[in-house]
């Protein structure tokens, strides 16, 4: 069954186009060692919650904005295998400096139970 991988992170908006980049160069790397897509998506209305909220998650400063991204596995199987090569690949190698900060960055594994 599908598998996803999620992530949330807050990325300073002066590093918009540092971010575009190094997604587009870890991408292909996600596909090559199995994936079936990856989507980054930019926060552009993204409220502030008075509970909870995905700026309240990420800890959202004022010069950033929430993405929100996702990779599409064919099983968890193949995640599993397919992540491990892809964070070993020496082409994963992190941009310097990164474009966001990695401590505030939320991600999981999720079993898809609904698609239409």
């Amino acid at each position: 069954m599908t598998y996803i991988d999620g992530f949330l992170l807050a990325v300073k908006i002066g590093m918009k186009d540092a971010y575009i980049k190094m997604a587009e160069d870890c991408g292909p790397i996600f596909l090559e060692h199995g994936a079936l897509k990856m989507v980054e998506t930019w926060g552009d209305d993204v409220p502030e919650g008075k509970l909870t909220s995905f700026p309240m998650a990420v800890k959202l400063e004022e010069d950033e904005t929430v993405v929100f991204s996702w990779i599409v596995w064919p099983s968890k199987a193949v995640r599993d295998e397919g992540m491990k090569k892809a964070m070993e690949d020496p082409r994963m190698k992190a941009p310097d400096p990164m474009p966001f900060d990695g401590k505030r960055m939320i991600f999981g594994g999720f079993e898809m139970i609904v698609e239409l």
